[in-house]
């Protein structure tokens, strides 16, 4: 497909400076990858020694090394000539950006150091006061009585699904399995990667599909697709947005459960206890003792929390939904949310800028969007419940 045309809506003088500042931008910010870099070295050598240990020994997580001069990149972002974008959404769009990615340079330069933290909750922020209310309210939901006695599926049965998905929507992509992470599967650019000690139920490997390729990996696309690069590199702080559109998309696609709320629920609590105990043998208790979820899971969640040296991103996860799912239901532009790596509060100068024939409307929807099922009155009302 061929680069959609806009010099028709801009001066041809300031779409080849569009096109350079653009080029310029994604050239200097594309590298710094949180979750990448987060990603433990050594996270099942160090839950076979917790678990050893009878969880007596604090893990000790290794990541990448870092190489960037903060500094020069923060400089070098500064001196982009971004007073001279004559479109105003456009101009503001990429202050924001360039303004979300000082910060993120931060937080990649403090991986693994006491300062992560506190430059995970400058970013992404922390439970409040609604979002612990909304993690009790789904604790206290009784389970499904299915979900106990479900045959869980291996990584063979992960990947023939996520395959399939991928293969009928028409995606590109490459498929990685990979020994070493914590999540059951992820998207990083193109690449599907699947956790090869992965066990899931039939209904949670349909989840991962709606979730991780038709959401993150369509949008992925989708950002591809556009003339500027500026949405594969995101709107500031678009996690909440995008992980709610991937929870959204497992509800439409009738694969959301009591328990898959849990988890996410857990996920809020555990954010909690690891800014206030800052101990991860206490947060593991903590879910393991009074939420009685069993060992490997306790972890999981734990890890996740924990990783980097404090990582504060999995609370968004049930807000991002609750606002997701209102947009869904009120917002007629919606759909323009998957035009790339965009947040809600972005989404009014995205459908300016596709107005504009700046930016193009989104070339794949995401499957669930378009043939959503019908899901039942208790799902229904569990879902608008999260406040």
């Amino acid at each position: 497909m061929s680069e959609p045309d806009y010099s028709t809506t801009l001066p041809f003088s300031q779409s080849v400076f569009m096109q350079n500042l653009d080029n310029s931008l994604h050239a200097l910010v594309s590298g710094i990858d949180i979750l990448e870099a987060v990603s433990p070295l050594n996270y099942l050598e160090q839950k076979q020694n917790f678990f050893e240990g009878l969880y007596s020994i604090e893990p000790k997580f290794l990541y990448r090394e870092n190489l960037i001069n903060s500094y020069k990149l923060k400089r070098d972002l500064f001196n982009l000539p971004l007073d001279e974008i004559q479109d105003e959404d456009l101009a503001r769009l990429y202050l924001d950006v360039v303004d979300s990615y000082v910060d993120k340079i931060d937080q990649f330069k403090s991986i693994g150091s006491s300062e992560f933290l506190y430059d995970s909750l400058r970013y992404y922020g922390e439970p409040s006061v609604k979002d612990l209310r909304n993690a009790h309210f789904i604790l206290h939901l009784p389970e499904e009585p299915e979900t106990d006695n479900c045959q869980l599926m291996d990584v063979r049965y992960i990947e023939s699904v996520l395959k399939a998905f991928a293969d009928k929507e028409g995606y590109d992509y490459e498929l990685i399995l990979n020994s070493s992470m914590i999540a059951n599967a992820l998207v990083s650019g193109l690449k599907i990667k699947i956790n090869s000690s992965a066990q899931v139920s039939e209904i949670e490997a349909q989840a991962l599909a709606h979730h991780e390729l038709g959401v993150h990996l369509l949008t992925t696309l989708n950002a591809r697709s556009q003339p500027l690069k500026i949405l594969s590199l995101g709107c500031p702080v678009n996690t909440m947005t995008q992980e709610g559109l991937a929870i959204l998309s497992e509800y439409l696609a009738g694969c959301m459960t009591i328990k898959r709320l849990k988890i996410l629920a857990l996920r809020v609590l555990a954010v909690e206890s690891m800014i206030k105990e800052k101990n991860f043998r206490t947060t593991f208790l903590f879910l393991k003792e009074q939420h009685h979820i069993d060992d490997n899971q306790a972890f999981t969640i734990t890890a996740r929390v924990y990783r980097g040296g404090g990582f504060t991103k999995d609370y968004l996860y049930l807000q991002g939904f609750h606002q997701v799912l209102n947009a869904y239901e009120q917002a007629p532009d919606f759909n323009n949310l998957l035009t790339g790596k965009v947040s809600l509060d972005y989404l009014g100068m995205i459908t300016r800028l596709i107005e504009k024939g700046i930016l193009i409307a989104p070339i794949r929807l995401t499957p669930s969007f378009l043939n959503p099922v019908s899901n039942d009155d208790i799902q229904k009302f569990v879902t608008h419940a999260i406040k």
